[in-house]
């Protein structure tokens, strides 16, 4: 990895601060390396090969061109999961997790066509020749759409991986993503139950600095991932010739 991980780092960041000892879910335990003052504390050394084990995985996702799907829609992580996704061209989800997103994927993409075909009618002038009442409503319509849906707009199939900031909250996409077999990738505090991932990174959930520290690091991954696809794209190109 090109941006190594030192436990320094996370420890500075407050990635180690885990909930109250009365909220923790015994699933944690291995994670957590002491109680101070009713707190849990996480042991960053475990947090930093899991965060290792992670990235090797999504470089591998995004070589191979798939989409890896972020979910965060508590306000402590939203800002930070739409910059780092659209850093790297992933899609998002910060403000609500639409219902079937995953599991009725064909209705969601039917949705975010009728978002292009409002453009559409823009352009085409279409949309110059409605009333005031339909103008609104279509405007409307539309803005709602974007707001639910905009991130997402670009995924035309089934992503290959979720990456989630905090499972309890974003429990509907956890098992939306379960009943598909899709892989889950998440920031899991002392409160959560570490069994429902696949790849779990024992975290702070709940700071910015430490959801912004991990996703600092995922982000490096996957966009190492991304330059090595098109290394193999250049690499092909003399071959078909």
């Amino acid at each position: 990895m090109a941006n190594s991980i030192e436990v320094k780092d996370l420890l500075e960041a407050g990635v180690h601060f885990g909930h109250l000892t009365r909220k923790w879910n015994p699933n944690m335990a291995p994670y957590i390396y002491m109680e101070r003052n009713g707190i849990h504390v996480i042991n960053l050394y475990k947090t930093a090969a899991k965060i290792e084990e992670a990235n090797e995985a999504l470089k591998k996702i995004a070589a191979s061109g798939k989409k890896i799907l972020f979910v965060a829609t508590k306000k402590q992580a939203k800002d930070i999961v739409a910059e780092k996704a659209t850093s790297v061209g992933m899609p998002y989800i910060t403000e609500r997790w639409p219902g079937g997103m995953l599991t009725n994927f064909v209705t969601i993409r039917k949705a975010v066509k009728k978002m292009s075909s409002i453009d559409k009618m823009k352009k085409d002038g279409t949309y110059d020749t409605l009333s005031k009442k339909e103008k609104l409503h279509i405007t409307r319509l539309r803005e709602k759409l974007e707001k639910n849906l905009g991130s997402i707009a670009d995924m035309t199939r089934l992503p290959a991986a979720l990456f989630v900031v905090d499972t309890l909250r974003e429990h509907i996409a956890v098992k939306e993503a379960q009943k598909l077999n899709i892989p889950i990738f998440a920031m899991v505090d002392t409160n959560s139950d570490p069994r429902e991932v696949d790849y779990v990174i024992p975290a702070n959930d709940d700071a910015s600095r430490s959801i912004e520290k991990i996703l600092s690091y995922v982000v490096e991954a996957i966009k190492e991932g991304l330059e090595d696809k098109k290394v193999e794209k250049a690499d092909e190109k003399p071959a078909e010739n």
